[in-house]
């Protein structure tokens, strides 16, 4: 699973083919869950999210769109 921060690194072509191999992948996955040879369903969201993430970044590039990597909200330190 790739960060929307990784996945602006790359360039149109590549996430054309990230979202290809995605789409390969919950192929094979929807194959396995109708046989009931599939381990994991959750293997299944999580790529279904991916190929969102990917395809919501490549919009993005060609818009001409720039997003701000979000920053962890920092943890306050306990009183004593």
């Amino acid at each position: 699973m790739a960060t929307a921060n990784e996945l602006r690194e790359l360039t149109p072509a590549e996430l054309d083919g990230r979202v290809q191999e995605l789409r390969r992948q919950m192929f094979d996955m929807r194959n396995k869950h109708s046989t009931g040879v599939l381990d994991s369903t959750a293997e299944m969201v999580k790529a279904r999210r991916d190929v969102a993430r990917c395809l919501t970044v490549k919009r993005e590039k060609e818009q001409g769109l720039t997003r701000k990597a979000k920053v962890a909200p920092q943890k306050k330190a306990k009183k004593e």
